[in-house]
């Protein structure tokens, strides 16, 4: 019957997709734990260069308010000392089949974006991820100044977080942009990601997470210390760790939530596909038997008016 003939052919469609997308889940699970284990190892050192900054800062501000001066912070912490041009990173996936991740990233970006339009800012994006830039693409096509495909392919690396900070100061010295944001998805856990925006240049070491929750401790019994080459100098080479690292941070957690919302996503089609092989099986013996108990009462019939 051409009926079971289609059901058969269906149900080996959906047979197969439910091994790709299995698959799919299983290697997504690999590349997230390696990814947690990342988040794990560079979270320890992003903790203490924060803190020691802070440490640094709070001796530089307690200089100030001791000897009645004002120091020269660096470049990098201070910028220009404008907000009028910013530069939104927004951080996607090349690929699709993660859910809504991609989406939902990029309606946040369309949020802030709307929002700094509101009080007049000059607002350009930089698309870390090809999945972004063609959400965005279809209203702020020409806030787009660039699009950094690859990153994080073959897992993230230091470097590649040294190569974008670099786009970045290469912007802020041509004078395209005054301040700069990142909008990321931070990686909770496999079901759970927040969104957020942060801003990363100029660097504002105390708006960090760690150090909004840990504040700098005084000096363990008034022991003595002393700090080489200086407190400034000290704090200038920190500054550049801390960007990098901040970016860092994003490829890393844009990453883990990238490979948690497809092994989710994965596992959801999954089961969808057991679910209709379960059902279309069922109605495949139903019109089977349907079939075999016509063909048997016809043959009686026949048989009974011989």
């Amino acid at each position: 019957m051409a009926g079971l003939k289609e059901l058969r052919t269906r149900i080996e469609s959906i047979k197969s997709t439910e091994k790709i997308t299995s698959a799919m889940k299983m290697v997504a699970a690999a590349r997230l734990r390696r990814s947690q284990g990342l988040i794990d190892k560079c979270r320890f050192y992003n903790n203490n260069i924060l803190a020691s900054a802070n440490r640094v800062l709070l001796e530089l501000r307690q200089a100030e308010q001791k000897k009645n001066i004002r120091f020269v912070y660096p470049e990098l912490m201070r910028g220009n000392g404008k907000s009028e041009n910013y530069l939104l990173v927004v951080f996607t996936s090349d690929r699709g089949l993660c859910g809504s991740y991609n989406s939902n990233v990029a309606r946040e970006a369309a949020k802030r974006i709307e929002a700094l339009k509101e009080e007049g800012k000059n607002v350009k994006i930089l698309c870390v991820g090809k999945k972004g830039r063609d959400i965005l693409k279809r209203k702020y096509a020409d806030l787009i100044v660039d699009t950094i495909e690859g990153i994080a392919k073959k897992g993230a690396k230091y470097y590649e977080a040294v190569d974008l900070g670099q786009r970045i100061l290469d912007l802020y010295k041509q004078g395209e942009m005054d301040v700069c944001e990142v909008v990321v998805s931070r990686f909770r856990s496999a079901i759970n990601r927040e969104i957020v925006t942060e801003q990363v240049f100029p660097v504002v070491v105390e708006d960090f997470e760690y150090n909004r929750l840990h504040a700098p401790i005084n000096v363990y019994k008034g022991a003595f210390y002393d700090y080489e080459p200086g407190l400034l100098e000290l704090l200038e080479s920190m500054l550049p760790l801390i960007f990098r690292s901040s970016l860092f941070q994003a490829i890393v957690h844009s990453q883990a939530s990238e490979h948690g919302a497809r092994m989710t996503s994965m596992d959801n089609a999954t089961r969808n596909a057991k679910d209709m092989i379960s059902g279309l099986t069922l109605r495949y013996n139903r019109i089977r038997q349907t079939a075999i108990t016509t063909e048997l009462v016809e043959i009686i019939a026949g048989a009974e008016a011989l």
